[in-house]
């Protein structure tokens, strides 16, 4: 009886299994007919950098823009139609700025101006900063330019073997246009009053700058009557107007640059490396020559005060040096003592604090009486020499 049972039981459970397995295929065909498979994420490949034959400014190869990507950089390829900031300037605006000189002649104004005139202008002007005959700054201002004394022969002067002497780059000499001379000095000079210069002041000075370097205009040398004018200038030839390359001047100017830097023999050895590009131990070479005239000296004293965070109160000096004093004294560019130059208002106070304080309020030298701020009272102007003092220990 068990056993006849049993088999019952397993027959039964085997009929079972079979419909269920059964069930189970015919729904699994039914869900492939009604359910979309799930996508295989295809890899994406990145577009391919195709150089367009043409090369850079520097030489260099460029690239074509390929699905939006320039090589391994994104380009946002959408037009800008429009700025959201500012505006259209008016022709008065665009007048006022388009103020550049050029070789041709371009921005070019009518004028003239004598030697010997130029000669006035620059010794009200110019020389207390560039030197007589612009020869350079003195002292405190060392740091602007020399204008003159130099030939284009020097221009291959180096610093070795003892040779203190380098390379004069000055206007006669560097330059290779005169139309940067006066574009420069019209809307740049002087300082610290530019574009104060008439045209006819422009070209003077201009005419006793070129004459300073011995620049000759058809051979014609530029003595004390001679007369600039639009005409002549034009005519002007530089001594170093071949002496730049590649050529950059005219339409073939980028092509020119572009040979150019494409040819490592005209600043390399020859090959194009980036990496691992000597095969020998480079020749070190020492400073012979070392410069001591450094003002402060250099100093690994580390004698700063420390910062204990409290806050200061401003200085009763510090509104009126700024707004009557810092054009002068914020640096040594006009000859006068610089705020944080120690050695500079040590060797004034020698003399005392008062006699400092009266020699500003009458004036000293190329100094006015308070500077130029006759408004202000003595104790004012005494204040503002305390901060300059106080600032410069």
């Amino acid at each position: 009886m068990f056993m006849f049972d049993h088999k019952k039981i397993i027959s039964s459970a085997v009929v079972a299994s079979v419909i269920l397995l059964g069930t189970a295929c015919n729904a699994s065909n039914d869900s492939d007919k009604n359910v979309t498979k799930a996508k295989v994420q295809e890899k994406v490949v990145a577009p391919v950098a195709t150089t367009s034959g043409e090369q850079a400014i520097d030489g260099g190869a460029v690239y074509n823009v390929v699905d939006g990507m320039y090589t391994s950089y994104a380009v946002n390829t959408q037009e800008k139609k429009d700025f959201r900031y500012g505006r259209t300037p008016s022709k008065t605006e665009e007048v006022a700025w388009d103020v550049d000189v050029m070789p041709d002649g371009t921005g070019l104004p009518e004028g003239e101006g004598s030697v010997e005139d130029g000669d006035a202008l620059y010794e009200e002007q110019c020389a207390m900063c560039h030197g007589d005959f612009g020869s350079g700054g003195k002292g405190s201002r060392s740091t602007y330019p020399t204008l003159s004394g130099g030939d284009i022969a020097t221009l291959t002067s180096q610093r070795v073997g003892g040779n203190t002497d380098g390379p004069k780059r000055v206007i006669g000499s560097y330059w290779p246009q005169a139309s940067t001379l006066f574009w420069y000095v019209k809307t740049g000079m002087p300082f610290p009053h530019p574009k104060s210069l008439s045209n006819n002041e422009t070209y003077a000075l201009v005419a006793y700058l070129l004459s300073i370097n011995e620049i000759t205009i058809e051979d014609e040398e530029m003595d004390d009557e001679y007369v600039l004018n639009r005409e002549k200038f034009l005519k002007i030839k530089m001594p170093n107007r071949d002496g730049f390359i590649p050529n950059i001047d005219g339409p073939e100017g980028p092509t020119n640059v572009k040979k150019f830097l494409n040819d490592s023999n005209n600043y390399g050895n020859g090959t194009r490396c980036m990496k691992d590009c000597l095969d020998k131990e480079p020749n070190v070479v020492k400073i012979q020559h070392e410069i001591h005239t450094y003002e402060p000296a250099p100093s690994i004293a580390r004698d700063l005060p420390l910062d204990t965070g409290e806050i200061k109160k401003e200085h009763p000096g510090l509104k009126t040096y700024e707004a009557s004093c810092s054009v002068c004294h914020a640096t040594d560019a006009m000859g006068a003592p610089d705020v944080g130059n120690k050695k500079a208002w040590s060797d004034k106070l020698t003399k005392g604090l008062d006699k400092v304080y009266a020699n500003g309020i009458v004036g000293i030298n190329a100094m006015p009486p308070k500077g130029g701020a006759a408004d202000l009272s003595d104790e004012q102007f005494k204040a503002a020499v305390d901060y300059m003092i106080e600032n410069s220990k």
